[in-house]
């Protein structure tokens, strides 16, 4: 359960020229092969990732099961592909136009399918939607066209009698370490030799979790993927003073032996065996840590650079594609489907933040005064959606090539540079993706 959790952020990367090239030519609408059961209900197919996700597979069948019993019109067919497979079989399926009523989607991806045709904007659901958590809606051009009943919560964890051992102050949501607070923490803790490092930020994972990990501490420096009031150059916000100071940072986590290179192959098992003094980690991490420290361990926010600590969002969502046969009933579904009960049982198969208030109530730790809700008060106040353009999937793989060439010793501006040009050409070359 928890790998897979962890595996919700690291999706984007599948097909991602795939993604970009096919979607320029499918633009302009998708069909579907919907067809009456028998006795005249329609069917609609609906598409997930979560084949080999048993738990939160069974959650939304049961959604399913219910919707399908409640009502005599329409019957919704799920269809369950492998997460590593299903980006491409979207993408393969639109390029046909063989796209199902309703599928689900990787947050980030939300912009591009929408670009390209393959999304509808979700109809009469504003007053509903108002109260989910905003990194769990999918939107694009003022329009929404998914939502998730999860998030995820990103934070620095650690164990109460460490910090206190090393004389270092406990951050809080409304005080957290500052940089230099950061750095004389790291200090004290990798000058003791107590342990393997002082910090763990992961660095062994792959694909989305480079941007989803760690643009968010170049948005805390201040600096950003691309200028987010047009979306068309990264210019100054990828390569200004403020994303210079991140870079410089971030190397200089590997160079002041703070952190490794390169993380071991399970970060979070050197974290509870005491290699490490800090994980940066998610919240589906929260278990097994409290199982092994018990009340001792410690979830807080990650360092502000200067503009705050932020964290990402966004995750799995859902929506309605433009070639559904019965666009009614796929809207007549998710309406159904975005219940608070709903939104709660998918969270608790799942360990997740639950997306809305009153779902939050109904699953055990994340209520009010609950041992979770911090994770709920850090997506509330800290989290960033990755930049809500169809451009995203190319500026995803220029920022986690240029981080990690960065943490390789790659002149800093220089890579900032080279990104930033090769960004802006993309966003100009799609005409800035204009519907």
């Amino acid at each position: 359960m928890l790998k897979h959790t962890a595996k919700l952020v690291a999706t984007t990367f599948v097909a991602v020229s795939l993604a970009v090239s096919l979607a320029a030519c499918s633009k302009g609408g998708t069909t579907s092969t919907e067809a009456a059961a028998p006795g005249g209900v329609q069917t609609l197919t609906m598409w997930t990732h979560n084949a080999g996700n048993k738990a939160e597979l069974a959650a939304i069948q049961q959604i399913v099961t219910d919707y399908n019993a409640s009502q005599t019109k329409y019957k919704v067919d799920v269809q369950a592909f492998p997460q590593d497979s299903y980006n491409q079989s979207v993408v393969a399926a639109a390029a046909a136009k063989k796209l199902p009523c309703i599928l689900d989607i990787d947050g980030p991806n939300v912009p591009n399918w929408a670009w390209a045709g393959y999304l509808a904007p979700l109809l009469g659901m504003d007053d509903t939607l108002s109260k989910f958590l905003p990194s769990v809606l999918g939107k694009w051009n003022d329009k929404t066209y998914s939502y998730g009943y999860y998030d995820v919560a990103l934070n620095f964890t650690t164990r109460t009698s460490t910090l206190k051992k090393y004389g270092i102050r406990v951050p809080t949501i409304e005080s957290p370490w500052t940089s230099a607070e950061f750095t004389a923490a790291l200090t004290k803790i990798r000058d003791s030799g107590d342990f393997k490092y002082p910090l763990d930020l992961q660095t062994s994972s792959t694909g989305e979790w480079w941007p989803y990990a760690y643009s968010p501490f170049l948005q805390s420096a201040g600096g950003d993927l691309i200028n987010r009031t047009d979306y068309k150059s990264a210019q100054g916000a990828l390569n200004g003073p403020q994303a210079l100071a991140w870079a410089k940072w971030f190397r200089g986590l590997v160079t002041d032996k703070f952190m490794p290179l390169k993380s071991g192959t399970d970060p979070a098992a050197d974290f509870l065996n005491g290699k490490t003094a800090i994980i940066y980690n998610g919240s589906w991490g929260a278990a097994d840590a409290r199982k092994k420290f018990g009340d001792d361990v410690l979830f807080i926010p990650p360092v502000d650079l200067g503009s705050g600590p932020k964290i990402g969002g966004g995750s799995w969502q859902w929506g309605i594609t433009t070639g559904c046969a019965d666009q009614a009933g796929a809207m007549d579904y998710m309406k159904y489907a975005a219940q608070d009960k709903y939104v709660a049982s998918v969270s608790t198969a799942t360990g997740t933040i639950p997306a809305t208030d009153a779902a939050a109530q109904q699953v055990k730790g994340f209520e009010k005064g609950g041992e979770n809700e911090i994770f709920r008060q850090f997506s509330q106040k800290f989290a960033v959606l990755r930049p809500p353009t169809p451009g995203y999937p190319f500026i995803a793989t220029e920022f986690t090539k240029t981080a990690q060439d960065i943490l390789n010793g790659a002149d800093p501006q220089q890579a900032l540079d080279q990104a930033v040009k090769d960004i802006d050409a993309n966003q100009s070359s799609n005409n800035y993706f204009q519907q």
